[in-house]
């Protein structure tokens, strides 16, 4: 029996299409309530907290990284895909759930019908890691700079979110 409910959010959810249409306002309804909202900022404080500990948000160290003079992120890079496919295969292996009991199911990679297969993967890396060299950044990063005092990096993230917003205009007339 599916629980209906009728505390409906004034917004919808980007990826609520994900979702199976009997679980999409209990899962609109849990992941919007305060204390969720407040775990969620709490989360987000701590990952800021130990991206400044941990270097992470460095532009030196992004530097030293893009010019191949240390391996302190590439460490770090490299211990977060461990975790990631190990998390994946457990995922997998004891077909875990999620919360409202939803099979977690990973998709294949789609290499798309352009002339150069993968071109979207390898394309949108390298638009990425350009940035990312430019700006001494990347997107999660640049929240906990702004949050340490370093104010400049607003600029990094307005451009961020134009770019998700042009990438939002013309994505239907881009190969999928």
């Amino acid at each position: 029996m599916t629980v209906v409910s009728e505390n409906v959010p004034d917004f919808e959810c980007v990826d609520v299409e994900q979702v199976p249409p009997a679980q999409q306002l209990p899962a609109l309804d849990s992941s919007n309530r305060g204390l969720a909202l407040l775990a969620y900022l709490l989360i987000g404080v701590a990952l800021g907290m130990l991206f400044v500990l941990s270097e992470v948000v460095s532009w030196y160290r992004i530097q030293e990284m893009f010019r191949f003079q240390s391996v302190h992120m590439y460490g770090i890079i490299g211990s977060a895909v461990v975790v990631a496919a190990a998390s994946l295969q457990l995922i997998k292996r004891f077909d875990v759930r999620t919360l409202h009991g939803e099979r977690i199911v990973v998709s294949p990679k789609q290499w798309g019908s352009s002339s150069l297969r993968g071109a979207r993967y390898w394309l949108g890396g390298t638009i990425f890691g350009v940035g990312w060299g430019l700006i001494g950044a990347c997107p999660g990063p640049m929240f906990a700079l702004v949050g340490s005092g370093m104010g400049v990096m607003l600029a990094g993230i307005v451009a961020a979110m134009a770019g998700t917003w042009v990438y939002a205009l013309v994505q239907h007339r881009l190969p999928h």
